[in-house]
């Protein structure tokens, strides 16, 4: 057989068959097996030097699932292959090694690149079993020899698009090499992204911002790739981005908005990761902003959706935009009479013994009101950590002016009524 062929027909393939019963092809299996086990030491061991995550997508889980392995197989399989022959050893096993090898790279970067993109997707199983069968399939019409008859029949169906003509071959191969390239995009986009939202030098908010424009960049080059490889011709883009145009202007308003609000949060920095906000009557701690909505976590554990819109078109309180610290207070009544000169730094000492209330700014204590039972305080005290609730710091307060009035033997007093009789 012709070294340059990449299939086989049915002579051949017998011819082939008949080779891997020889002595020789024995000796080929054994260097086969030489490839793989010298592919998994090398992969072993640059697993262990070189930091990485469990799910990897060159190492996976257990070293021979990730995309490192079958392709290191895969070089040595091919470098065999060429050589074997000039020392005598028959090839033959090679020859149905390369196209399984070859099926499963691209099984394995499919998986492990789908798997690290969209790890909480409920179609990447379906996905999964796809592009095995598929790849398995293509594999099997390789070595059989059946894939230059089923490609020539794809040639001879052929269509008019605009003014060139298409085959169902083109269309075929044009759809594997976008795979291909979307897959690789996809995968540099994900170790860019993944990166990103690693370092430390930036905020994460600006780290976000820039993952996804990453995303974005990339899965567009990756399609305008794809797109070409495919046959088809990009000026007709033209007439799809001013399609897309009119269609984003007059359905899709409210989305664009969201989309570009979510960017604006990003790069001004208005609102971060982290952040305590209340919008529309929901409080609570900003946990992810997308580029079309916004997640806030309350204290209670129940999370709030909001569109990006209205982060930017309604009013959002935000405690912790310049300073974390929040100003929080609490009102007791004391009977006329009571001596508050004496009693005012009380309250604060008993304000400090609280461990959340801060010793600067420190708390103070106000003569609020005089009120028909009683003189009103007022004291005021700050805490630097709202995220982690504001009723537990308020009730320990509360607890301690108890405790220093009742001390103090200083009456709280009860609403007065009067009940005339006639």
């Amino acid at each position: 057989m012709n070294q340059t062929n990449s299939t086989f027909d049915l002579a051949e393939l017998q011819g082939l068959l008949q080779s891997l019963l020889t002595p020789t092809a024995l000796l080929g299996l054994g260097v086969f097996l030489a490839c793989l086990g010298v592919s998994w030491l090398v992969v072993n061991l640059i697993n262990r030097r070189v930091p990485h995550r469990t799910n990897s997508v060159l190492f996976g889980t257990h070293v021979v699932d990730g995309v490192l392995f079958p392709v290191l197989a895969l070089v040595l399989a091919i470098i065999a292959k060429r050589f074997l022959p000039l020392v005598g050893v028959s090839p033959a096993v090679f020859k149905l090694a390369v196209p399984v090898l070859v099926s499963l790279v691209l099984i394995r970067l499919s998986v492990r690149v789908l798997g690290a993109a969209f790890p909480d997707s409920k179609m990447l199983k379906t996905l999964e079993r796809t592009v095995s069968w598929l790849a398995w399939g293509g594999s099997i019409l390789w070595v059989t020899g059946i894939l230059p008859f089923v490609l020539k029949e794809f040639e001879d169906i052929r269509w008019k698009m605009g003014g060139s003509q298409m085959t169902l071959r083109n269309l075929v191969e044009g759809a594997f090499s976008a795979v291909i390239v979307l897959v690789v995009s996809l995968w540099i986009s994900s170790l860019i992204e993944a990166r990103l939202l690693r370092g430390g030098t930036m905020d994460l908010s600006l780290r976000k911002i820039a993952a996804n424009a990453t995303r974005a960049i990339f899965l567009f080059g990756g399609l305008l790739i794809a797109l070409s490889s495919a046959g088809i011709d990009l000026t007709a883009l033209g007439v799809l981005g001013g399609a897309l145009g009119v269609g984003i202007g007059f359905g899709l308003q409210k989305l664009a908005s969201n989309y570009v609000s979510g960017f604006v949060i990003l790069a001004e920095r208005s609102l971060r990761i982290g952040d305590m906000v209340k919008v529309d009557n929901f409080e609570g701690r900003i946990s992810d902003i997308n580029t079309r909505y916004t997640v806030i976590r309350a204290l209670s554990g129940r999370e709030a959706i909001l569109p990006n819109e209205m982060l930017i078109t309604q009013r959002v309180e935000n405690m912790s935009l310049a300073d974390p610290q929040v100003l929080l207070n609490t009102v007791v009544t004391v009977a006329y009479g009571t001596d508050l000169d004496s009693l005012f730094p009380k309250m604060i000492a008993a304000a400090l013994s609280v461990e959340r209330v801060l010793r600067i700014p420190e708390p103070a204590v106000q003569l609020s009101n005089f009120a028909a039972d009683g003189l009103e305080l007022t004291l005021y005290f700050w805490i630097a950590d709202p995220q982690n609730g504001q009723g537990g710091p308020r009730s320990d307060v509360n607890m301690a002016l108890l405790r220093l009035l009742n001390e103090l033997n200083v009456e709280i007093p009860f609403p007065q009524r009067v009940i005339r009789q006639s």
